[in-house]
């Protein structure tokens, strides 16, 4: 899985005014991380706003992906919820050609043990045509995966790696720690990533990558202090793209570049224009 090493983007899903998918938007953001370095897309992860996507609006959205992809970079492919059963039927109505691996978030909302969640993983890993990346994100889900219960689902042959967003470096390290040496220990904050680089990380799956894809492949591939570098210029603009919900802020920033609209579906609502303003004084 070396192809999955690096800088991963978690694709946004550009919006037109009427909240039909923006294909022409769509094609931009694509050719603009791939341009600018990235070395794999992740489409519809949450960042994409797959929770507010019908399955035919999936499948055109991962359609139209691959076409402007056009083989270039490796392909990620969002696939996971607190409905177990229903993460397994969605399995069979994907369309895998050409897609390296799925990245199915931790369960939400029901809160299980972790006993639970190895059941869970275990399942979805077993019927997936293509290998698994677990993805632990606290403080949406509610429910932390911990540092043993990865160690114990990186057995499983079809689980690949782990995408950890819950800044607790110290987890991080237990991990990193124990994990097989071809474990993917992607880091899913984006200002960790060189702290993530130094314990063993695999790199990082991003949300500010949407805009500055050249500065994630200078974290993610340049020396360490390179690396440090272009992590310090995101301190003030990254907490941001968070603060009216990702990927409210992610989306402001890329019609304020140009690259797309900045419409997102309810529940989520546009950037407030004191958080634009903001976004406008903090750009890199």
């Amino acid at each position: 899985m070396l192809t999955l090493r690096g800088t991963g983007v978690a694709l946004i899903t550009p919006f037109n005014e009427d909240y039909s998918i923006d294909f022409t938007g769509l094609d931009r953001v694509v050719n603009h991380v791939i341009d600018g370095g990235v070395d794999y897309l992740v489409v519809l992860g949450t960042t994409g706003e797959s929770v507010t996507l019908t399955k035919e609006e999936k499948k055109e959205v991962l359609k139209a992906v691959k076409v402007s992809n056009a083989g270039r970079v490796p392909l990620v492919y969002g696939c996971g919820g607190n409905n177990t059963q229903a993460v397994l039927e969605d399995l069979k109505g994907i369309d895998f050609e050409g897609i390296s691996a799925i990245l199915s978030v931790s369960p939400y909302y029901n809160k299980p043990t972790q006993a639970g969640i190895i059941a869970h993983y275990t399942a979805i890993a077993d019927e997936s045509p293509v290998p698994v990346i677990l993805y632990n994100v606290p403080g949406r889900t509610m429910s932390n995966l911990s540092w043993s219960t990865t160690i114990k689902l990186a057995a499983h042959p079809n689980i690949i790696g782990m995408k950890e967003a819950s800044s607790d470096m110290s987890q991080c390290m237990r991990i990193a720690s124990k994990m097989p040496k071809d474990f993917l220990l992607i880091s899913g904050d984006d200002i960790l990533t060189p702290a993530m680089r130094l314990m063993g990380g695999a790199g990082v799956i991003s949300v500010l990558a949407n805009a500055y894809p050249a500065l994630f492949k200078t974290i993610a591939h340049g020396t360490l202090e390179e690396a440090n570098d272009a992590a310090f210029q995101m301190l003030d603009i990254n907490p941001l793209m968070y603060e009216e919900a990702n990927p409210v802020g992610v989306k402001a920033l890329m019609a304020i570049l140009g690259l797309c609209g900045d419409q997102v579906r309810l529940p989520l609502l546009r950037a407030s224009e004191s958080l634009k303003e903001r976004i406008k004084g903090e750009l890199i």
